[in-house]
């Protein structure tokens, strides 16, 4: 049975990008299989652990001794910004994004600029004027460095803005800036971490309320 939904007042959302807006599921694991297979490495090992992180930490972490990580990252990098089939948004992104004003809302991502807007493309999503990605943070995911930017270039205190996740990486990061945080799917919630939990964007609603612009999100828990 459903619980009561939750309204939460925020000033901002601030969204994560793959498993959150968009599922690149099969793009992922063709990508990270080959760069196992070519190295004679454990896919499933890479897999367990690659999602919501930089691709380069994950190489980094992976690759075999004496490799080279910038050029494999720069590989893996550009096989994910080439290969988009099978990229969709998850349920209700589209109406949700819609229903923003587009000041009021952040792309904060482990992926590189490039793939963030190859990816937004293909699942047929507009990116917002605020979008950190790998790009912009020295630490990626857990570190709260990308979500503090995206409060910063919005104007807002990450205290009063509302992050969405499907990671514990990512969970971790929002909670480590002071956001409250939303987790979208069925994936653990880390220790000391609280999060509202919904099924998929569907079960969120947002308003405008008031002149100030302050957004009023219906959350229906799953």
């Amino acid at each position: 049975m459903r619980r009561t939904p939750a309204v939460v007042a925020a000033t901002a959302l601030l969204l994560d990008m793959d498993g959150t807006l968009l599922d690149s599921t099969a793009v992922v694991e063709r990508t990270w299989r080959d760069f196992a297979r070519r190295h004679g490495l454990d896919a499933a090992a890479i897999l367990a652990v690659s999602h919501g992180r930089r691709t380069a930490e994950t190489v980094a972490e992976f690759a075999p001794p004496g490799a080279d990580v910038a050029a494999e990252t720069a590989r893996v990098t550009a096989a994910e910004v080439r290969e988009t089939d099978g990229i969709v948004p998850v349920p209700g992104a589209p109406e949700l994004l819609a229903a923003l004003p587009p000041d009021r809302w952040a792309l904060v991502t482990s992926a590189d600029r490039a793939l963030a807007a190859a990816r937004m493309r293909a699942a047929g999503l507009p990116l917002p004027p605020v979008v950190v990605t790998a790009d912009d943070v020295a630490a990626g995911k857990p570190s709260p460095e990308g979500f503090l930017a995206a409060a910063g270039r919005l104007g807002v205190a990450p205290a009063s803005a509302l992050a969405f996740e499907d990671s514990p990486a990512g969970l971790l990061a929002a909670h480590a800036a002071g956001a409250a945080t939303v987790l979208v799917g069925p994936g653990p919630v880390p220790d000391g971490v609280r999060a509202e939990r919904v099924r998929d964007l569907r079960d969120v609603r947002v308003t405008a309320d008031g002149p100030a612009g302050r957004l009023r999100v219906r959350l229906t828990p799953s």
